[in-house]
């Protein structure tokens, strides 16, 4: 059994996965991918895991650095778990590329990686937020996509207080 929280932000709805132990997925309203993998699931703010989410999240919104994470476990591939792991690892308010973990990853295991094959797997990435997908740029500093959303990738940005201006968006009709 899975269990839910429920909560408004300033980027509007979020909803945190747990299985009583750790979180297994943060999504924003609208963000592709991600209810649709849960089993059967009841809402219960007020298991221990959730509440610590609630906590770090309200501080994360608040635009202070939340500190350490609360306990996950995303669902994925080994692959994608190593990816995600290097997601646990970009300090608040920094930015990392695809390059960059996947230059990580290949110190790590010895294997090629390819930054494509490391956004496949950020794209996936379950636990939105507090694995900070948000924080990874393409190779020139361009905002890529998003499963939330560009903007709501932005705003998350600005609550870490990085300039985003700095940053360059994808041009009208390009894919995310």
């Amino acid at each position: 059994m899975d269990y839910l929280l429920t909560m408004d932000s300033p980027v509007g709805p979020v909803t945190v996965a747990s299985d009583d132990e750790a979180i297994i997925g943060l999504w924003l309203e609208g963000q592709k991918y991600f209810e649709a993998t849960l089993e059967a699931a009841e809402e219960r703010p007020d298991l221990p895991v959730l509440a610590e989410a609630r906590a770090w999240l309200e501080r994360y919104f608040a635009g202070d650095d939340p500190g350490a994470l609360p306990p996950v476990s995303p669902r994925g591939t080994a692959f994608q778990q190593r990816v995600w792991a290097q997601l646990a690892e970009i300090p608040y308010g920094q930015l990392t590329t695809y390059g960059q973990i996947a230059r990580r990853l290949e110190e790590q295991t010895g294997a090629r990686t390819s930054a494509r094959a490391v956004g496949s797997a950020v794209g996936r990435n379950p636990i939105s937020i507090i694995l900070p997908c948000h924080r990874v740029v393409g190779s020139t500093g361009n905002l890529t996509g998003y499963a939330g959303g560009l903007q709501k990738k932005i705003a998350l940005l600005r609550i870490e207080g990085v300039d985003v201006e700095a940053l360059s968006t994808p041009k009208r009709g390009t894919a995310l």
